[in-house]
């Protein structure tokens, strides 16, 4: 059952844009990017995720379903379908069961460091252990940025935590987190990515954590996708390169939209 999602809208007149966030992220980290394609003329929005930021915290449905339903319900409120869904890392999975589940409101598919395959045995763990990690609560948002990673990329996970109980503590609950992620990489994500006529893009980071062979066997599914490298970059490319990537979800929207 969808619930309801706390969500950014950039406004804009163009065909809408939907970006989802990855696992432990939240809608306003997608700002420098946003406001790139706002400018370039493109209705662009993002929400939170259930379990993540000024979304419901401790939802009692954390499966696929319900998350590609809260992306639905989200566009039919704003009567913004069909959309093109950008997706990094989890996000991505989420764009991909939206795409299963209720096509009609997909216009093209963005994947940024997203694997489209289902996932086996443990694939979320790691993750899962650097949340538990964090040495909460942050005195301050300079110190969890630097502890974060630093540079932009931690500044924008900084971003996202919020004044609670003495410091600085993150808005989501990991153990919500855990089952969220777990659910969402083993749903079948790949009737999506292999529909013919669904434009899509994969984009990938020099040095991100999309294995190779995730992206030779998607590219061996989809051989019309377009598929761009990002030199220099980590996972959170959309933090690192925003001018990088609107640019190539410009491009993308520009041929297919």
């Amino acid at each position: 059952m969808a619930e309801p999602v706390a969500h950014l809208d950039w406004g804009g007149d163009g065909p809408p844009v939907l970006l989802l966030h990855g696992l432990a992220g939240y809608a306003g980290e997608w700002e420098p990017v946003a406001v790139r394609l706002r400018e370039r003329g493109h209705r662009v929005l993002a929400m939170d995720l259930r379990g993540h930021g000024g979304s419901v915290r401790h939802p009692r449905d954390t499966s696929a379903n319900a998350h590609a339903d809260d992306v639905a319900g989200l566009l039919g409120r704003l009567g913004a379908g069909p959309a093109v869904l950008v997706g990094q890392s989890l996000g991505g999975r989420v764009a991909l069961r939206v795409a299963v589940e209720h096509p009609s409101l997909v216009r093209g598919l963005a994947l940024v460091e997203a694997d489209a395959r289902p996932a086996s045995g443990a694939p979320g763990d790691a993750a899962i252990r650097w949340l538990r990690s964090w040495p909460l609560p942050f005195p301050d948002r300079a110190s969890a940025a630097a502890w974060l990673g630093g540079g932009a990329v931690g500044d924008a996970w900084a971003g996202g935590l919020e004044e609670r109980d003495g410091g600085l503590r993150p808005r989501f609950d990991v153990d919500v987190l855990a089952r969220l992620f777990d659910a969402l990489l083993r749903a079948p994500s790949w009737p999506a990515w292999t529909a013919p006529g669904l434009p899509v893009l994969l984009l990938v980071a020099e040095h991100g954590i999309l294995a190779p062979a995730a992206v030779r066997a998607m590219l061996a599914a989809r051989p019309d996708a377009w598929s761009l490298g990002v030199p220099g970059a980590g996972h959170d490319v959309h933090l690192e390169r925003p001018d990088a990537v609107a640019g190539f979800l410009d491009a993308f929207l520009a041929a297919h939209v």
